[in-house]
């Protein structure tokens, strides 16, 4: 028989493994820079309304005087002075931490149980009533409760806020996983992927665009459930600071407090949960491209 000729050595994949991988890192920055971009261009219209709305601000003030609504003007210079003395970034951290923390335990029990929950008729039957009562509870009332329940500290605005939050996240997730699509899941099981890979590929990113807006509006809810708690429940935090101010007639006080926490509350959102949003919502722009 004729000798078989030899064959070619193997070429190691390391080298070319390694080289596509470079290759690829000029394509991603380009991507991420893209994205980034488009988010801050994307800023434009909220820079717009705020300044809109800062306008319209101005004429009220203009009109009414400074007793009755201090301008814009007026008001964040009284918050500079706030913030140089020294006085607001302790009672700005106080509130945040006790909405961070309300906030955090009802996004977990709301979004784990509203999941759960979707995923049998029979418990999204028996939640439902329960949701809509919770939803139909006024925060005053959760907090005139919880002030005989725990006192005045930090667990009486903390409940307030996860109580208030927890039936709107819960709402989000349980229809979330109410609405998965079988033929995906289907489709998933023939192809015989991996658990996890269908968990995070199939079933999470459209449980979390039903779950996004509701942590959103959980987030506004959570802040002015939390000052309200602070003003009638708490000696520190945002709330009991614009408490003070009213008893002493400091409007540009009263209103330096109140922009202090929107300003908070517009940098979680745009900052954090935005930008989070974007991210696991990609296939979005992919599907509208």
């Amino acid at each position: 028989m004729p000798d078989r000729a030899p064959s070619a050595p193997d070429t190691p994949a390391g080298p070319d493994a390694s080289a596509g991988w470079m290759a690829a890192v000029p394509r991603r920055l380009a991507d991420g820079t893209g994205a980034v971009l488009t988010y801050l261009w994307g800023g434009w219209g909220a820079v717009a309304s705020l300044l809109l709305f800062c306008a319209l601000w101005e004429w009220g003030g203009q009109y009414y005087g400074p007793l009755i609504l201090p301008g814009p003007l007026a008001t964040f210079q009284r918050l500079g002075d706030l913030l140089a003395s020294g006085l607001a970034a302790p009672e700005l951290w106080i509130s945040a931490r006790r909405t961070l923390t309300g906030l955090g335990a009802a996004v977990l029990a709301g979004s784990v149980l509203g999941m759960l929950a979707g995923r049998s008729l029979t418990a999204a039957l028996v939640s439902r009533p329960l949701v809509t009562l919770l939803l139909g509870m006024p925060p005053i009332a959760w907090l005139v409760l919880a002030m005989l329940w725990f006192g005045m500290g930090d667990a009486t605005p903390v409940f307030t806020v996860a109580v208030a939050c927890f039936p709107i996240v819960f709402a989000g997730a349980m229809q979330g996983a109410r609405t998965l699509d079988g033929q995906l899941t289907d489709v998933a099981r023939v192809y015989r992927l991996p658990w996890w890979t269908t968990l995070l590929d199939v079933h999470l990113p459209h449980v979390v665009s039903y779950l996004l807006p509701a942590w959103i509006t959980a987030l506004g809810i959570s802040w002015k459930v939390v000052v309200m708690a602070e003003l009638l429940a708490a000696s520190d935090g945002a709330g009991a600071a614009l408490a003070v101010s009213r008893a002493q007639l400091d409007m540009a006080g009263s209103m330096g407090w109140i922009v202090a926490v929107l300003g908070l509350l517009l940098a979680i959102e745009y900052l954090l949960l935005e930008p989070l949003k974007r991210t696991i919502e990609r296939w979005r722009a992919a599907d509208a491209s």
